[in-house]
């Protein structure tokens, strides 16, 4: 995997000149249109914009689940243009956290396996996995739960279970698309007093993909898009944090 020294080392994410084309019909159509970023270590962070705008798109690039047609994206001095197939699925196991707003968890394992998935994949040995699961675990409040699998649970805890599955295996990175679109507004703003505190107390970095007004309003970044490009990048010194 091709790395550079030239990136400085407290940018997890760099998107430089980054644009996604799409053909529908005759119409070309620039889903991330020049698009320039930078995400640094710690950042709490939102993408925001309305529908179209190109913020899942722009998630989808830096996670390597697409590939841009102009430009590079570079994830923790990694740039994912230079990887093969295979290349792109080992950073995504090994650098990135993955949080979805279906949750993406497998029915029949329980909270322990699902959190534990990722784990198997990278090789860590039975022990060492396991006092890990159980650690993240209690960390995301789930401590009793771990044999519950996720019919067996609430949306709330199913989204808490992937938050684990997600961090478990120390990303430099969590992308979250629309993670509390599924969820009331109380379970949204139990989720995100989570997440801030991982972010606060972990160092563990966050970019959302969202809608929802309770995430931007707990953002430290707002970075909204319009037409897949850059509209505004706005670093907020005061946001809100519910107290327990």
């Amino acid at each position: 995997m091709n790395s550079s020294s030239n990136n400085s080392s407290k940018h997890i994410v760099q998107l430089q000149d980054v644009s996604r084309i799409y053909h529908q019909g005759d119409a070309v159509v620039r889903a991330v249109d020049h698009f320039s970023l930078d995400i640094e270590r710690g950042d709490f962070a939102a993408l925001c914009g309305p529908s179209g705008s190109g913020k899942t798109s722009v998630l989808n690039l830096i996670g390597g689940l697409d590939v841009p047609d102009e430009g590079e994206v570079w994830v923790d001095q990694i740039n994912l243009a230079t990887l093969s197939a295979s290349q792109l699925s080992s950073v995504r196991k090994n650098h990135i956290g993955f949080v979805f707003q279906a949750y993406n968890l497998i029915p029949v394992m329980t909270a322990f396996e699902n959190a534990e998935f990722v784990l198997n994949l990278q090789g860590v040995n039975e022990t060492e996995s396991r006092e890990r699961v159980m650690s993240i675990l209690k960390d995301v409040g789930l401590e009793g739960l771990e044999h519950r699998r996720p019919d067996e649970m609430s949306g709330g805890q199913q989204q808490r279970v992937a938050i684990a599955r997600a961090i478990v295996t120390n990303p430099a990175i969590v992308l979250a698309d629309e993670p509390t679109a599924n969820v009331d507004s109380h379970t949204a703003e139990s989720l995100l007093d989570l997440m801030q505190k991982l972010n606060h107390e972990k160092g563990i970095t966050f970019l959302f993909s969202t809608h929802d007004q309770h995430v931007m309003d707990r953002a430290r970044r707002l970075i909204r898009l319009r037409d897949g490009k850059l509209e505004e990048d706005e670093i907020r010194r005061e946001v809100l944090s519910r107290k327990s």
